[in-house]
């Protein structure tokens, strides 16, 4: 994005107070402006759309969607153990009201979508001098809003469709709209987006990270995959709720079906994006997630090195492992590692022996990508622990040194570097981490660089294989799936029925892991039961002085499942403010 930041500074306090009729505020800040100065000034109205964009957040903040699925562990808590064990309530919502999780946030998103509102109701009396750059900006503005009602849904279903700006002394009772009308809201605001948005934008144009046409389309795809879901057509979970219309959709699943489809094709069909695929298929998966010119990006947020802890993406500094001076935040469990295929294509079986003494070789090459495991090669350590391991690997493992005697590893909370901070499952986070970059003085700049990706080409084939699977069209599904397993180095799948299902479900879990997907997915899918109704494991390694090395798994988390977890609660203080909300069911 253009450097503009000068005038982003206030934005934020000016559009959310109210003016006072008192003289000796009567000044002009420095570091703000007024509407009136605002809405003359088509710079400051993009400064102003700019700003907007920071309610996207990002999905490598201290505390990952992941570690709220069955993906990873928290180590910190946050409010993470009461969402896993389904102990939400309209009082506490848990980690979902932490910043962690702004863009899934119900007052925060509403506060930007008020923004959105004043800017629409105002974009027409702006001077522009050019009709294009008005264009784009409405594009993106409607983009915006979009996005924020996809994560308004995805989390509570229909939501309220706030389309004026309220003030404090408005009367801002107003009803949820159904699931359907929400979803549709969604869809209509892509599609204008899209008419209005560019392909792409000119390189050099200092315009990298804003939304393009691809953009508004790809989530155009997600959010009708979504509406074909088991979950947004099925109320029965519900207990009888007296307004299933808030929780579901009503219609022919097969033109649902096809509509994600069309959707997820009309992205294909720019001819813009492919998969990041040079043959190499663990530099390649690596890649794409530190790379800012990955063709397979569609909308992704980009990071300021020198911003260090302001930019709150400090991905290695947050996951790493705590032997390497790393805080071992969102540790990956056992359910997830195991779900990574052997190379030939098998599942992964702790009973075959072949695997279970060596449990880490000959998996999926994104397994490496992804995780850091045991005697896992990473990178130089901290100079001050540098002679404990001059290599520079990962070191779980407990090794026996006397009988009966055995020294913990480097990486576990029992270890002599940090024993603090180290994970309980075994694993660390590898993907998104940059090994380059020195994270443990991350937080006070030099932070890596790599981007999060909001939408990817990976994503849309997946989609695009999904609906076909709905339609029934397997075949062509299978061809899509496989198109990211041949990037993958896996070998193609050739299943069909419930088989194909499952096989496209580990699949999606495997590609997209820990890109906020798995926690969206157990639900539509109303899997949520199987996934998330299990405790959550890790492995314990020990190497004896006589006889190989030992795996056992161990339990390091309680979690349950409760079906009100399909959706969050609205919270109190909001139905407190809006009498006209309706909770969601179970609560």
């Amino acid at each position: 994005m253009k450097n503009i930041i000068k005038y982003i500074l206030g934005f934020s306090l000016l559009f959310y107070s109210t003016s006072c009729d008192t003289d000796f505020l009567n000044v002009n800040p420095e570091d703000r402006f007024s509407e009136d100065v605002v809405w003359q000034d088509p710079n400051l109205v993009e400064a102003f759309v700019n700003e907007m964009y920071r309610g996207l957040n990002h999905g490598i903040r201290e505390l990952m969607l992941g570690s709220l699925a069955d993906e990873s562990h928290f180590i910190h808590n946050y409010g993470s153990a009461q969402v896993v064990q389904s102990n939400l309530t309209s009082a506490d919502i848990g980690s979902f009201s932490r910043g962690d999780f702004d863009e899934f946030n119900w007052p925060v998103l509403y506060a930007r979508i008020r923004q959105i509102n004043l800017f629409l109701e105002n974009i027409e009396n702006v001077p522009f001098d050019n009709a294009d750059f008005k264009d784009r900006l409405n594009g993106e503005v409607h983009f915006l809003n979009a996005y924020f009602y996809h994560n308004l849904i995805r989390l509570y279903g229909g939501v309220p469709l706030v389309q004026q700006a309220y003030g404090l002394d408005d009367d801002f009772a107003i009803v949820r709209s159904s699931l359907q009308e929400s979803i549709q809201y969604v869809v209509d605001e892509c599609d204008l987006a899209a008419s209005l948005l560019p392909a792409t934008y000119g390189a050099g144009a200092g315009d990298i990270g804003r939304a393009t046409r691809g953009a508004a389309l790809a989530l155009k795809a997600r959010m009708l995959l979504y509406a074909a879901s088991d979950l947004y057509n099925d109320p029965s979970w519900a207990g009888g709720y007296s307004n299933p219309e808030l929780i579901s959709t009503t219609g022919d699943r097969t033109a649902k079906w096809q509509a994600a489809k069309d959707a997820a094709k009309a992205v294909m069909d720019l001819g813009i994006y492919s998969l990041q695929d040079t043959d190499n298929p663990v530099k390649d998966y690596t890649d794409l997630f530190l790379l800012k010119d990955s063709k397979e990006s569609i909308f992704s947020r980009f990071f300021i090195k020198s911003r260090g802890w302001e930019d709150g993406a400090l991905p290695g500094l947050a996951n790493g492992p705590n032997g390497y001076h790393n805080w071992g935040g969102n540790t990956p469990i056992q359910e997830l590692v195991d779900d990574y295929e052997m190379v030939d294509g098998s599942k992964f079986d702790w009973n075959n022996p072949a695997h279970a003494n060596a449990p880490y070789e000959n998996r999926d090459p994104r397994f490496g990508a992804s995780i850091l495991y045991d005697q896992a090669l990473w990178r130089p350590r901290p100079s001050d622990v540098a002679e404990i391991d001059p290599v520079g690997k990962v070191i779980i493992r407990s090794v026996e040194t006397a009988p009966g005697t055995y020294t913990p590893g480097l990486d576990t909370r029992d270890g002599p570097i940090e024993d603090w901070n180290g994970g309980y499952s075994g694993y660390y986070l590898r993907k998104f981490i940059d090994p380059s970059v020195v994270h443990e003085y991350a937080a006070a700049g030099g932070n890596q660089e790599a981007p999060w990706h909001f939408f990817r080409y990976g994503e849309i084939i997946l989609n695009y294989a999904e609906a076909c699977i709905g339609l029934g069209e397997e075949a062509e599904a299978r061809t899509y799936i496989n198109m990211i397993r041949q990037r993958a180095g896996m070998p193609d799948i050739t299943e069909s029925g419930q088989a194909l299902v499952d096989r496209y479900r580990n699949e999606r879990r495997i590609e997209l892991a820990f890109e906020q997907h798995r926690y969206f997915d157990v639900r539509r899918w109303m899997i949520a039961p199987q996934a998330l109704g299990r405790n959550a494991n890790g492995i314990v390694i020990v190497d004896p002085l006589a006889g190989p090395v030992q795996y056992s798994r161990n339990k390091i988390q309680d979690r349950a499942w409760n079906n009100k977890m399909y959706f969050l609660p609205i919270i109190q203080d909001e139905i407190n403010r809006n009498d006209a909300l309706v909770q969601n069911p179970l609560y």
